[in-house]
């Protein structure tokens, strides 16, 4: 119970502090265009008048908390999940194609890593473009992908896909590598001691030594897939997902709408790290580990 008051009390401090200056704000940016609004209609209204209508514009520059809140509200709990206007629909979009590349990803960065390790060419001539890869910004390399993969009728899921598995599989790559190098030299010559052979270390050393390095580049990796999901959506003029309903707010103005899926992809980023943090626990538990 203490752990947990200990974990809460920080935690909700920090978010207060977050919505009173959100709140701040929204008055400092939406101010001046209420000001002009009111000098046009010949009102003078009071301090609190004024705090109200900052906080309550139509297509305010930065919405206040409220609105996004009921603009979420509104989109996921009052209609149909499968509406276009759902913010539960276009999550699902995005999730599918964030799921898709990390699957990939983290695969490919597995694969590396175990390469990299036993391979000293591969650690000298892979890793080197593995990292000058992760240079190159995803915003000018998304536009390529999705039109030369268009260009061949391919559209969808897999483009968006390989955007995410780009982004997802250098954590998982260099994280992997980190953890099979991990044990210590004293437990590598106790193997050979026993004369185990290369896979026995593999599996029965290396392998479980990874386990908490692979979890850890993980949580990384799935968040960096869903923005990869969402970088993918927005040079396609797609009509669904995240990128999609930011894309369309950006185009009519509709500031509430884009922080409302900008929230919708937070909280979507949160639920998926949050389970592979559980799935980490679950795999070091069955593995032996002990609990933190």
């Amino acid at each position: 119970m203490d752990r947990l008051r200990d974990k809460i009390i920080p935690v909700t401090t920090l978010l207060a502090l977050l919505v009173v200056a959100w709140y701040a704000f929204a008055v400092v940016l939406n101010g001046p265009f209420q000001r002009d609004l009111d000098r046009r209609a010949g009102e003078t209204p009071s301090y609190t008048e004024f705090l109200v209508k900052t906080w309550s514009q139509p297509k305010p520059t930065l919405p206040a908390p409220h609105q996004v809140a009921q603009n979420f509200f509104k989109t996921t709990f009052q209609v149909k999940p499968w509406s276009a206007r759902s913010l539960v629909y276009h999550s699902w979009v995005t999730l599918s194609a964030t799921m898709v590349g990390f699957l990939f990803g983290t695969v490919l960065g597995i694969v590396i890593a175990v390469g990299i390790v036993h391979f000293v060419a591969l650690d000298r001539s892979l890793m080197p473009w593995i990292i000058t890869s992760q240079t190159i910004p995803i915003l000018a390399l998304a536009p390529m992908v999705i039109v030369v993969f268009a260009a061949i009728g391919i559209t969808g899921l897999f483009p968006k896909a390989l955007i995410s598995t780009y982004l997802s599989f250098f954590p998982v790559a260099v994280g992997m590598v980190k953890g099979l190098r991990s044990p210590e030299v004293m437990h590598l010559d106790l193997m050979h001691t026993y004369n185990a052979s290369a896979a026995q270390t593999f599996w029965k050393l290396r392998v479980p030594a990874s386990i908490p390095y692979l979890f850890a580049s993980m949580k990384v990796a799935v968040a960096a897939s869903l923005v990869g999901a969402i970088v993918a959506e927005l040079p396609t003029g797609a009509i669904a997902g995240i990128g999609a309903k930011l894309l369309s707010g950006s185009y009519y103005s509709q500031t509430i709408e884009i922080w409302a899926a900008l929230v919708a992809g937070s909280l979507v980023a949160v639920l998926l790290v949050a389970l592979v943090g559980v799935a980490g626990r679950i795999t070091e538990r069955a593995m032996g580990g002990r609990e933190a």
